[in-house]
């Protein structure tokens, strides 16, 4: 009887998993380069660091009730900066390599990559070369320093938003001279 039980839980062989009937119907001649369950991984990780990050504010009793403006402006800038930085610069190629692929220089110390590997490798890759992938997890850590080192990450968003006048001043300026010529 234990033995009709296992068989009724065992797949036959030609049956696929519902999951990848769904992302081939999703995808379809391109679902092995989609990385949707790394993606699944990564959204279950941001939704879970969120959640918990909530209840330590709540615990910690930094929550706030509102957030002023003044701090979404600050924060605003600083996540579009750091977002820059951590997924184009230079500078930051160290945080990437496992994950993604060298593809050229993009101008203004910038670089294109594009992401390598399968599944979670990939997803991260995705995440490390693209600005608005990334925001909402720099802007969920900014609020979190804003929440349990309030100084520390104002001043922090002051000179990233500090650099990001600056950068567009320069590019403002590069433009005016071209135009000039």
């Amino acid at each position: 009887m234990a033995t009709k039980a296992v068989e009724r839980r065992v797949r036959p062989r030609h049956e696929r998993h519902p999951a990848r009937e769904a992302i081939e119907a999703y995808a379809g001649d391109e679902a092995d380069e989609l990385p949707i369950g790394g993606y699944a991984t990564m959204m279950a990780v941001y939704m879970g660091a969120f959640v918990g990050l909530v209840a330590a504010a709540r615990g910690a009793d930094v929550l706030p009730k509102r957030v002023p403006f003044r701090d979404i402006a600050l924060l605003g800038v600083a996540t579009h900066k750091l977002t820059r930085i951590v997924t184009r610069e230079r500078v930051t190629i160290p945080l990437r390599v496992p994950f993604t692929h060298y593809e050229g220089r993009d101008g203004a110390g910038q670089v294109r990559e594009e992401p390598r590997g399968h599944g979670v490798q990939q997803a991260i890759g995705s995440l490390l070369t693209c600005q608005y992938c990334a925001g909402p997890w720099v802007a969920t850590a900014l609020a979190a320093g804003l929440m349990f080192a309030p100084r520390a990450t104002r001043l922090a968003c002051g000179v990233l938003s500090v650099v990001a006048v600056s950068d567009f001043l320069h590019q403002a300026y590069a433009g005016s001279r071209r135009w000039s010529r």
